[in-house]
Parts: structure tokens; C-alpha cells; sequence
């Protein structure tokens, strides 16, 4: 675990498909719905406080998305909602899949390694 992490706070917000457009449109200039975004506070880890308690950011998700892509991976919609939570608490901690292959397979490794601890397997 990062050092620090534990005093770590975030908000969840659930929205619907048509405001997570507009937050996608206005902060990534991506004019398309998505299932889940994420607004870190810090860049990365090396500016987490050394003390008490902060707010590692904000994780966004359109549960309308989730339910879609729940069938289409064959999991439960609940399994479906940790996975995008988990996804979106990653880019708060400074992962990108987006950057190249690489850090896409390491994200992905951490996602799974995360998923695990949580639910015991899918």
C-alpha cells in the first residue's frame, strides 16, 4: 500500500449518462458518455500530506454505462460498479492505461491484484 494511503478520503458520485458526457466534454474535451472519471487532487503520491487525513479526489461513475457493459462482460452489475471504482481510484493514484501498452498491462495488473483482495475472485 502507498504510504499514506489509509488516511486517504474520496468521493463517489453516481450521474447519469448525459451529465457524464458533459464532464467528459469539459475536462477531457471528449464529446462522448463514458463509464467512469476520475479527478485527482494530487499529481502523483509524492505529494500526498505526510499528515492527517486528505482528499485523494473525486471518482464519477454512470451506472447506466455499468449495467450495459455488466452483460457484455458477463459479470454482475455489482462486480461490474468495484471494477470502475477501482479503475477510477487507480487514475487517482497517478495510473494511465491511456499512455502506452505498457502502463496499460501494469494497470490492469493492479486492477486484477486490487479485485482479488475485494471479492476473493470473481
Amino acid at each position: 500500500m502507498l504510504l499514506g494511503l489509509q488516511r486517504a478520503e474520496l468521493s463517489v458520485t453516481f450521474v447519469s449518462p448525459g451529465k457524464i458526457k458533459a464532464l467528459n466534454l469539459k475536462y477531457r474535451g471528449i464529446d462522448a458518455e463514458t463509464d467512469v472519471l476520475s479527478f485527482p487532487m494530487y499529481e502523483s503520491a509524492r505529494e500526498f500530506p505526510a499528515e492527517g487525513p486528505f482528499i485523494l479526489g473525486d471518482v464519477v461513475i454512470n451506472p447506466s454505462r455499468a449495467f450495459l457493459q455488466s452483460k457484455e462482460h458477463g459479470l454482475s452489475l455489482a462486480n461490474e460498479v468495484r471494477w470502475l471504482l477501482v479503475h477510477g481510484i487507480l487514475h487517482l493514484l497517478g495510473y494511465d492505461h491511456e499512455r502506452s501498452r505498457y502502463a496499460e498491462r501494469k494497470m490492469r495488473e493492479k486492477e486484477r491484484g486490487l479485485l482479488e483482495k475485494l471479492t476473493g475472485g470473481w
